[in-house]
């Protein structure tokens, strides 16, 4: 693949034509100093137990007050505010803030002027890192948009609970229309309802730009405040799915500062009304102003590529996540049958339209030229059916090489050599280039020249890692920090170098 060098920061926040970021948003790798790890140390044996302790007595105490306060509540309306609940209401604040400072966060800067929820009945918040965001929720006691699993969590899900949130399944598409729609119902309650969190990235990052938000916020077409969020602190910004390692380390710093800045408010024009897409790109080029960070065009589901495990992990600068970026924005879905009759071809660009049956465009011909590697304006398809496999199917790694070799493989015993393997993961690992040598020789046991699928199939169940331990040390820039340019695309071609990681938008996975 060879990516185009023309991208530049959207204007108009529309999404279209974006730098990537400096690093993939959904990686980040901590690496401390002797001293810090001595430090860590320290503070592992003396305050960290003595923080979760009243960490976790703070949260016993606070469960009475939200129990009493949900007692007899209504899904549907807002109840009155009798004395007893401003005082569970009081009380709440009172211990949640307690809590985050016995975590470290002795105290929370606060910057700009929220508005009420009369006037910004969303408040959007970004970037969304880690749970250490829930602070302003718990400081206004806002509602917000959370998976439905989390009010089953001992303790925690009756505090989640008071604050009414809006509950949604991912797995569930009716569950998000009818999130929308309560939203909506909410937003138009004229300050009725307590004023809602959202943090439209619908996902965390490392904080490193602003991905796609999502539309949620801006299908009701009120007036949004922004609301940012920083963390000085290194240590907050650890993967959240790692749970008790980000609790760990945060607990183990002395101070953990944080800034919450309220941004004036936005209110859409017309046009932003009827195109909540556009709606959301504006507030989030305003939000990446404030925080001076770039904004890309990745979104949730780009996750499930980016973090896929199993063998065929894509590395940080795959140009998979480019061409994922384009196959969304296309509609490709994933066909291997469609494909079968054309294993082997070479596709010029109006052929490869034709293929798709897709009218040539600006679009297309920028996602026909990243597998145009010899530069003569044909592509080998079987190319695209591998990369379209692997983007569609992050989990099915063997299922895809599996097909890969149907279509490389010799008619008469299905195997193929050095070269094809180098060629097939290549596309499935969206590198440049591939030295194959040492796990050819590895598989290839009986020096035949050749390998099955088989035999791949065995070794990979021996070393469910293969990738990284025979191709990737080498070959792949690390997550963190990109110090060194890498070739665009599948390429080879060293003419054509810039730092490339992820700049698309989710990829819907449909199989045939």
């Amino acid at each position: 693949m060879k990516l185009s060098n023309n991208q530049h920061l959207s204007e108009n926040g529309d999404g279209s034509d974006l730098n990537p970021p400096l690093r993939n948003p959904f990686v980040h790798e901590l690496r401390f100093t002797p001293l810090e790890k001595i430090r860590i140390g320290v503070m592992t044996v003396t305050v960290f137990p003595v923080r979760l302790l009243f960490a976790a007595f703070l949260m016993l105490l606070a469960w009475p007050f939200a129990f009493a306060a949900t007692l007899g509540r209504s899904e549907l309306a807002v109840e009155e505010q009798t004395w007893w609940r401003r005082l569970c209401d009081t009380a709440l604040r009172v211990i949640m803030r307690a809590m985050w400072f016995c975590g470290g966060f002795h105290w929370v800067t606060v910057k700009g002027r929220p508005a009420p929820p009369s006037q910004a009945p969303i408040l959007t918040l970004a970037p969304h890192s880690s749970y250490f965001d829930a602070i302003p929720i718990t400081m206004t006691m806002a509602s917000i948009v959370m998976k439905t699993e989390s009010k089953n969590i001992p303790l925690w899900g009756t505090l989640i609970k008071f604050i009414r949130p809006v509950f949604v399944s991912r797995s569930d598409q009716d569950s998000r229309r009818k999130t929308v729609e309560e939203i909506k119902r909410r937003a138009h309650g004229v300050g009725e309802w307590p004023q809602i969190m959202i943090f439209p990235e619908g996902t965390c990052t490392n904080r490193s730009c602003l991905i796609t938000f999502k539309p949620g916020a801006f299908i009701p077409a009120v007036p949004v405040q922004p609301v940012v969020l920083r963390y000085p602190n290194k240590m907050v910004k650890a993967r959240l799915f790692l749970l008790t390692l980000i609790l760990w380390l945060t607990l183990c710093q002395f101070h953990n500062p944080i800034e919450i800045e309220y941004l004036p408010l936005y209110t859409p024009s017309e046009e932003e009304k009827n195109n909540p897409a556009l709606f959301a790109n504006n507030v989030r080029s305003i939000m990446a102003k404030a925080l001076e960070l770039p904004v890309t065009d990745l979104s949730f589901d780009d996750c499930q590529l980016s973090l896929a495990t199993g063998p065929l992990r894509v590395p940080s600068n795959s140009s998979l996540l480019q061409f994922n970026r384009l196959a969304r924005r296309l509609g490709l879905v994933f066909s291997a049958c469609r494909a079968r009759k054309l294993w082997g071809d070479r596709l010029g660009l109006e052929d490869f339209a034709q293929y798709l049956d897709l009218p040539v465009t600006d679009m297309l011909t920028e996602l026909h030229g990243l597998f145009n590697r010899h530069g003569d304006g044909l592509i080998d398809v079987r190319e695209y059916v591998i990369a379209l496999s692997v983007v569609c199917r992050p989990s099915k790694a063997m299922d895809t090489l599996r097909l890969a070799f149907g279509m490389y493989g010799a008619e008469e015993d299905g195997a193929i050599m050095e070269k094809e393997l180098a060629s097939i993961l290549r596309m499935a690992l969206g590198v440049p280039e591939v030295d194959v040598t040492e796990l050819f020789t590895a598989i290839d046991t009986h020096n035949t020249g050749k390998i099955t699928y088989d035999e791949i199939h065995r070794f990979v169940e021996q070393h469910p890692d293969f990738s990284h331990e025979y191709l990737l040390p080498s070959r792949a820039t690390p997550s963190i920090p990109h110090t060194a340019a890498l070739v665009n695309g599948f390429s080879g071609d060293s003419r054509d170098t810039e730092d490339q990681t992820c700049s698309l938008p989710g990829q819907k996975r449909k199989e045939d």
